[in-house]
Order: C-alpha cells, then sequence, then structure tokens
C-alpha cells in the first residue's frame, strides 16, 4: 500500500472555487487509475491531473486553445489501453463570460470545443487526437461522454449527445487520428456487454432504447423502449427518466437513470427482456446516476444516486421558475447503492452529488461536489462548489447501512408510483405521513433485484390525517408506494440499522 497512499498523501484536502467560467459547479470527473497513474479531471478549472507516488502532473489544456479554459469533463469520459489513458469531454478555449445581467448571466459557445487526448503512462506525455467545434454563439457540437475501447478494431467508440450538432457514435483511430460517425442515435453512456458495445438512444425526456454494436460483424441491433407500464417490475411509469451510466454484469446489461435501473438483454429480449426496477423516484425530485459513473467491486456494482445534479434559478416565465423550485428542492441525501442480485443495499450516505468513483488498492475514491450543474441564466466566473476526493475502505459494502431519512411531497407523486426504497440491513423502518387533507389509500409494492427481478407483493394500507405512521418491518427488499388520490402534505422515510 506504499505506493498508493504516496499518490493519496498528493491529494489536496478539496478544491475550493476558482476561476473557471460556466454554469454552477463541475466536480471530480474521470477518475481512473492504472499502471501507477491516478488520471482525474476537475471541473470547471478544466485541470487534467496524473497523479503518481513522485508528482502531480497537471495538463491545462492548452493544445486546444488558449487561457482562460474552463470545462474539460462531466460525464467522466476515460479508457485505458495498454500503456495510454484516453481521455475526453468538452472545453471552453478560451472561455467568453458574457457579463453579468439582470438576473443572470451567460457564456458565449464560440470557442467551446468537444475533444479527445492521450495520456502516456510512460512518457508522461500528453497528445491531442481530436478537437470539433461549432463557432456558434448559443450552440455546440455534442461532448465526448463515453470512451469505451473495441478490441476488434483497435480503436475507440466515442458517445455524443449533449450537444445540438453531430451527436450520435463516433469511432476514432488513435493512430491516425481518423473519425466517422457509425451512429446517428444520440448515445449519452455505454458499455461492453458480451461482444458488443452497447449504448442509449437519448432524447429530451429520458432515453427511447438501446443501441448495440456487434464489434465483429460491425452492425448494429436496436432495442426500442415501447409501453415502459409493461416492463416496470411495480407496474408504474417513469418520469424524466434521463441517463445516467451504464455497465455489465451477470449477463446483463445495466443501464442506471434517473429513478431506477434498465436491466436485462438488449441483443436478445427473448432470451430475457429489459425489466424497469424503480429506484429513489422521488417524482420531481428524484435521486439521479446522471454525471457519475458505476463501479465494478467485489464482483457486484456500486452506483452513486446523487440528489443535486442539474438545477437552475433564474427563468423568465411562470411555469419554468415552478421548475426551478423543483429542481432545488432536496429530497434526500446522495447514496452509494451496492447491487449484489437479488439484493439491492445503501451502504453510503453522502452530500449533494458523487460525480466520479475509482477503485485503488483497498481504498474506493470519491470524486465530489456541493453544488449541482446549472443551467439557464446561471453561468458565472467561477466554479461555485466545492470539489474534492473522499477515500472510504473498500469493506464499506459489507458494513452495516448507514441512517437514511427522506422527505418526499405529497402533491408531487400526482397518483403515480415512486419511491423504489432499498431496504435490505435495515432492522428499523417506517413511513410517517403527514397529510393535510383526507383519509387516502396507500398502495405499497415490495420487489427484489433478482435475475430477471421480482414482484413480490401488493399491499393496502388506509392513511388518516394529520399524522399516520406505518412499520414497514414486514418488507425486507426494495419498495415502491402509490397514492389512491391526490394528498397534500408530507411523507418522511425512516431508516435504520
Amino acid at each position: 500500500m506504499s505506493g498508493f497512499s504516496s499518490i493519496l498523501d498528493r491529494f489536496p484536502g478539496s478544491f475550493p472555487p476558482r476561476l473557471g467560467p460556466e454554469w454552477g459547479s463541475g466536480g471530480v470527473f474521470g477518475l481512473k487509475y492504472h499502471k501507477g497513474v491516478l488520471y482525474f479531471t476537475l471541473a470547471f478549472e478544466a485541470e487534467s491531473h496524473f497523479v503518481t507516488r513522485d508528482k502531480d502532473q497537471i495538463y491545462r489544456f492548452d493544445l486546444v486553445g488558449p487561457q482562460p479554459v474552463s470545462g474539460g469533463d462531466t460525464y467522466n469520459a476515460v479508457e485505458a489501453v495498454d500503456n495510454k489513458i484516453y481521455f475526453g469531454g468538452w472545453v471552453h478555449a478560451p472561455a467568453i463570460f458574457k457579463g453579468r445581467e439582470d438576473k443572470g448571466s451567460q457564456i458565449l459557445f464560440l470557442n467551446k470545443y468537444s475533444h479527445v487526448h492521450e495520456y502516456d503512462v510512460y512518457e508522461g506525455r500528453v497528445s491531442l487526437l481530436w478537437k470539433e467545434g461549432l463557432g456558434d454563439l448559443e450552440k455546440w457540437v455534442g461532448e465526448i461522454s463515453e470512451i469505451i475501447y473495441d478490441p476488434v478494431s483497435n480503436k475507440l467508440l466515442l458517445a455524443r449527445a449533449d450537444g445540438h450538432e453531430n451527436l450520435g457514435v463516433y469511432r476514432l483511430d488513435p493512430y491516425n487520428r481518423n473519425i466517422e460517425r457509425i451512429s446517428d442515435k444520440p448515445a449519452l453512456k455505454g458499455s461492453h456487454f458480451m461482444d458488443y458495445a452497447c449504448f442509449d438512444i437519448s432524447i429530451f425526456e429520458g432515453i427511447e432504447g438501446f443501441q448495440c454494436l456487434d464489434l465483429y460483424r460491425n452492425s448494429w441491433i436496436r432495442y426500442k423502449l415501447n409501453d415502459l407500464k409493461k416492463i416496470s417490475i411495480d407496474g408504474g411509469d417513469l418520469l424524466n427518466y434521463s441517463m445516467g451510466s451504464a455497465t455489465e454484469a451477470y449477463g446483463r446489461f445495466f443501464a442506471f437513470v434517473r429513478g431506477g435501473l434498465f436491466i436485462g438483454n438488449p441483443v436478445e429480449p427473448e432470451v430475457e427482456n429489459i425489466s424497469f426496477i424503480r429506484l429513489f423516484d422521488y417524482s420531481k425530485n428524484s435521486l439521479s446516476p446522471r454525471r457519475s459513473n458505476s463501479l465494478t467491486i467485489g464482483g457486484g456494482v456500486l452506483v452513486a444516486y446523487n440528489s443535486y445534479v442539474e438545477a437552475a434559478y433564474h427563468f423568465e416565465t411562470p411555469e419554468l421558475l415552478k421548475m426551478s423550485k423543483s429542481l432545488n428542492y432536496i429530497t434526500s441525501p446522495s447514496v452509494l447503492l451496492y447491487i449484489t442480485p437479488p439484493q439491492a443495499r445503501i451502504v453510503g450516505v453522502f452530500g449533494a452529488r458523487i460525480t466520479s468513483m475509482e477503485k485503488l488498492g483497498g481504498k474506493i475514491l470519491l470524486g465530489y461536489s456541493t453544488t449541482a450543474n446549472l443551467g439557464g441564466r446561471d453561468a458565472s466566473m467561477i466554479d461555485s462548489g466545492v470539489r474534492g476526493i473522499t477515500v472510504v475502505d473498500e469493506d464499506i459494502v459489507n458494513r452495516s447501512n448507514p441512517p437514511y431519512y427522506a422527505r418526499i411531497l405529497l402533491e408531487d407523486t400526482r397518483n403515480r408510483v415512486f419511491g423504489g426504497i432499498p431496504l435490505y440491513g435495515y432492522k428499523s423502518k417506517s413511513l410517517v405521513i403527514y397529510s393535510l387533507s383526507k383519509d387516502a389509500e396507500l398502495y405499497i409494492y415490495e420487489y427484489d433485484l433478482g435475475l430477471p427481478p421480482q414482484l413480490i407483493s401488493t399491499e393496502k394500507f388506509t392513511i388518516k390525517p394529520p399524522r399516520d405512521i406505518i412499520d414497514l418491518g414486514g418488507f425486507k427488499h426494495i419498495v415502491s408506494m402509490k397514492l389512491d388520490k391526490t394528498v397534500n402534505g408530507s411523507l418522511y422515510i425512516e431508516l435504520l440499522s
């Protein structure tokens, strides 16, 4: 552990707000340990760090454009192959702050570039493989949000969905630097799945399906999400299920989204169709794995569901202002969820958002930020959050569950299924309901994360104003809920080990 310890000793306690013109806060992204080098990019300062036991080498995107720069990466676009670390994302070079305006400010996009870089771990050298910009005041080309190595072609697959033009999946040859678009379907994240590379098909409201590249035949198989209620284990609908991260485990493809998880076989659904498991779905205020990554630990999957990922303050219409207040309503802390089917267990409770994760020896590194990535007219000259790296022991996945508490506005549930609370490992678990209006029926659905997942039971409870308590002691797995009518008030989830 001496080499690992010397690397960890080079971390600052945190990264306070510094110059990085952008929207809100970035974070520590792309954590990747490879052949004695720990890589990460600090956003929004646009600083890529390459930490060894002897030094912290910092690259400030000078190969893309002049200072001041901002951005870097906000989706964990990183891959390691042989003696190379490939990292991508986007960067303003130079950044142009438009200036303070009435109720907000903005940044011009003239110099925003998407990029892919290469770092040689033996030579300590950074090379720019590719960059692309649009040169528009308000629009940009698709950011690089995922990099997957294709061992068949010995090339890199790039996902692009965040932007206005040049979206889809691209293939980049890191040797001759040729790039080609191989799918025009916007894709935010992806993963290997058997001998395929599978990506989401992103739309504004969430995802409309999956697209899988046969690495041998170089052809696409696409799976469309049709009737979402039919594949949802609790029979409920989905709301704003934007893509978070993806991985392969247990011979299935996992796609973590806001408010839940899609799991199954998108290549051969007749073998096992895609199912949706609701997780931390708090309606308008669901926890989200967006702008984070999942991590394989001990054969299981560790994933962060964050409470404050994207938000905005300044809008010009009453409808958008109402949405802004909803985005800034915090229902719950962020959680680390450890999945070992049929179990799904809360193993960590943290602040605003975990932006990146990586394993280093017997430790897990958690990149974090205290503030959301903002939008609208909320740009600022500096990154408005405190960023850093928290180090926890790997055996966090086998310790007692941390206390967990959440508060949900009942009027936001609007007669739809919500929740998806993993109860496994908790001894004391209850719902406390403050209803300000009338009696109502509360349906509780219990299901597990087995493969395939299974609905275990449905039970009905009558809740009465002004205060009612439901003991969840009879439930062990994951529970979601639905009220039979619109009710004003609050529901509190209280879990103790």
